[in-house]
């Protein structure tokens, strides 16, 4: 076991004092820096990208070849830290006892300390990891035209005005599929330079405001669903992504139910749990996506992109995009042709 203690004087400290810890090299590049390691401690990579207002993120992709506990001192940098693990595990406990928390696939963790404190993250031996942490200084995002921190619940509240760091807290969620979503989405992003610095901000937010709702959640009682367990919600999360990929399947509530080996009462509080919509209502939010997506190209007309994303009737696709996006299908193409013109012309 190898035990790092890192005193962060600011946000690029930490994976500075990592690399000094356990070697890698670090390049830079559009203001992401990259920490590479191929070494007997470990493989992979961890990322850093600062963003204006106090807000960073770390991305740990990697697998120690030990067991690693990084030692984070609470000291002059000691911002409100956002996990999420997408793949594998860790635990955390802070310096004051010995009682380690387990952190699994798909939960999160939302922590700080008091100043003097410190937290402990314990990584495993020989085991893959993709872990993102969102760091937000208190006193400079505070200082953010948009942030309103009085819309927080009560304890996160305190926790945000907490800028002299009086207090430690955390929060050790539960099962989150949502997040994943945009952690896989953040993690393929395919832009370059600016472009890509801009989507993985916007993204950073966006994973952000999960972890916000899902603890105002835990405030209000709001638990996962008592007929489904972690795995079977899993599953269902998988149907929901296949979906996707293939819109245009005449998917059924009964076959659904024996691919998957869910009853099809489980399939309904699954979907409605992790989508908001029923089976069938899923569905169709999908096609209506794909649909919109594909009379972007001025190749397909409006009724081949009708067949093509599963539709039989015309009429019935036209009502449901109007009830969708207040515009008809033919609208919504001839606005996408007519800005195709004006940006040929233009170029």
């Amino acid at each position: 076991m190898k035990e790092i203690i890192i005193t962060p004087e600011n946000a690029k400290d930490l994976i500075n004092q990592i690399q000094e810890a356990i070697g890698g090299t670090i390049d830079e590049k559009w203001n992401e820096y990259s920490l590479t390691l191929d070494n007997e401690n470990a493989r992979g990579t961890i990322k850093f990208m600062p963003f204006d207002w106090g807000v960073n993120l770390l991305n740990l992709n990697i697998v120690f070849f030990k067991e690693i506990i990084f030692n984070i001192q609470a000291s002059k940098f000691n911002p409100i830290r956002f996990m999420y693990n997408y793949k594998g595990h860790f635990k955390h406990r802070f310096g004051i006892n010995n009682d380690e928390k387990l952190v699994e696939q798909y939960h999160s963790l939302i922590f700080t300390n008091k100043t003097g404190g410190a937290n402990h993250i314990h990584f495993p031996k020989d085991k893959q990891l993709e872990t993102s942490i969102i760091q937000i200084v208190r006193k400079k995002f505070l200082k953010k035209r948009t942030t309103n921190a009085s819309l927080l619940n009560e304890r996160l509240y305190e926790v945000f005005v907490d800028t002299d760091h009086d207090n430690r807290f955390a929060h050790y969620g539960l099962l989150n599929l949502k997040m994943a979503d945009y952690i896989k989405k953040m993690n393929h992003i395919k832009s370059k330079g600016m472009v890509k610095v801009l989507k993985i901000e916007s993204m950073v937010y966006e994973i952000l405001s999960l972890h916000i709702q899902q603890h105002n959640k835990f405030q209000r009682g709001v638990q996962l669903p008592t007929s489904l367990t972690n795995t079977e919600l899993k599953v269902i999360r998988k149907l929901g992504n296949k979906i996707i990929k293939d819109p245009s399947f005449n998917y059924s509530l009964e076959q659904l139910s024996m691919d998957s080996g869910l009853s099809q009462a489980k399939l309904q509080d699954g979907f409605k749990f992790l989508y908001t919509r029923t089976v069938t209502e899923y569905v169709r939010h999908i096609r209506l996506e794909a649909a919109r997506d594909l009379m972007k190209n001025a190749d397909l007309n409006v009724s081949q992109v009708v067949y093509s994303i599963g539709f039989t009737s015309r009429s019935y696709f036209s009502k449901i995009f109007k009830e969708k996006y207040n515009v008809t299908p033919n609208e919504y193409r001839k606005n996408v042709l007519n800005n195709l013109v004006i940006e040929e012309n233009a170029a």
